[in-house]
């Protein structure tokens, strides 16, 4: 299930929290395949994250990242990116 966000950059956007266990890392991923959808993100420098892509371009991805309590506007270079998971989201229904 994915959420469309709405609001203007550098706001919060009324997504759920993302989940409380963190995906497997996969051996091969493309952050285009995540589009609209909450993702666990892996960067060469060894930082990680939850992020919400909403544009994947050429030197850009656009999107919203979890900073622990709310989600806001991040944007950065996907060569930046070593992996990225989107499994589905369990639903209490």
């Amino acid at each position: 299930m994915s959420f469309m966000p709405s609001g203007v950059p550098g706001s919060t956007v009324p997504l759920p929290p993302p989940p409380a266990i963190i995906p497997p890392k996969p051996n091969v991923s493309y952050i285009v395949d995540c589009l609209q959808n909450i993702t666990y993100v892996w960067l060469w420098n060894g930082d990680s994250f939850w992020y919400y892509p909403i544009s994947v371009q050429s030197g850009a991805v656009t999107g919203y990242r979890w900073n622990g309590a709310f989600w806001t506007f991040y944007g950065f270079d996907p060569r930046l990116i070593n992996a990225s998971s989107c499994p589905p989201i369990p639903t209490l229904f």
